[in-house]
């Protein structure tokens, strides 16, 4: 595992609150180093976006007046870097004292300053605390929980996925019981998985226990997903894939990595447990 805890990263450290503006808190992580990991090397196998949530968005109008907003930001996969999440919850709060002409300068900053540090223009979306679009969604396809399956107690390994049959079907399913590992702290991170495929089906009690076998694995969001993603695509060969986690808020932020075969797939927006 590739030791992220480089001196600029503030994750597992005590950090003071931010009292001004400070685009300079955002921490890049290269997306190419766990990628490597993954034998990626050349063109990727997949298309897709880090869609996330940040709800304690909030800074003042000319006069002083504060606001509060909640933020669906869009990081594409293709970026060179994605963004450390304790760097921008520091960043965004920094905003909080700050005075900004309208939303739409508010905006035009904020994806500016995250462009600068991810290598790719990101977008931003901005929604009232009670927007209805902020409603959270229900997953279709079929729950892996009841299988009852053990958790392996090793590390992720795509080769013990067993495909059956011949019959080519289309399939969507997902489990609440994805865990894994902060690489910095340690700390476990929670979500739901959710993946669509077509292709010859995958028996569902080896994708549920590989899906568990993360609970002592250690990365961030994003490469977790790209890994379930890689080893599906190699191990089970479908003609079509779709993989997404909604990992539970932390510092008022979620993380929905979205990875799919398909270049026109959109990421879904959130869940209730988010």
């Amino acid at each position: 595992m590739t030791d992220n805890r480089k001196d600029g990263l503030l994750l597992g450290k005590a950090v003071p609150a931010v009292t001004h503006y400070s685009p300079e808190t955002l921490y890049p992580i290269a997306r190419n180093t766990a990628r490597e990991t993954l034998g990626l090397t050349g063109e990727l196998p997949f298309h897709g976006a880090d869609l996330w949530h940040a709800y304690e968005l909030s800074w003042l109008d000319p006069a002083g007046v504060p606001g509060s907003w909640v933020g669906r930001l869009l990081l594409p996969a293709t970026s060179p870097r994605m963004v450390e999440s304790k760097s921008l919850k520091l960043y965004l709060n920094s905003l909080n004292n700050h005075r900004f002409a309208s939303e739409g300068e508010a905006v035009a900053t904020i994806t500016a300053d995250i462009t600068a540090v991810v290598g790719e223009a990101v977008s931003l979306e901005l929604f009232q605390p009670d927007d209805p679009q902020l409603a959270g969604i229900a997953l279709r396809g079929d729950c892996l929980d009841h299988l009852g399956v053990a958790a392996p107690g090793t590390e992720p390994d795509g080769s013990r996925l067993i495909v059956s049959g011949q019959e080519v079907v289309t399939r969507s399913c997902f489990s609440h019981l994805l865990r894994s590992l902060c690489p910095v702290t340690g700390q476990p991170d929670w979500a739901t998985v959710w993946l669509q495929y077509r292709g010859r089906e995958i028996e569902p009690r080896t994708l549920l226990a590989y899906l568990l076998s993360f609970r002592q694995h250690q990365e961030f969001h994003e490469q977790c997903v790209e890994r379930i993603f890689v080893d599906i695509l190699r191990h089970c060969r479908p003609d079509s894939l779709q993989v997404q986690a909604f990992y539970t808020r932390r510092g008022g932020l979620d993380i929905n990595p979205f990875r799919s075969t398909d270049p026109a797939g959109k990421p879904l927006p959130r869940l209730n447990r988010q």
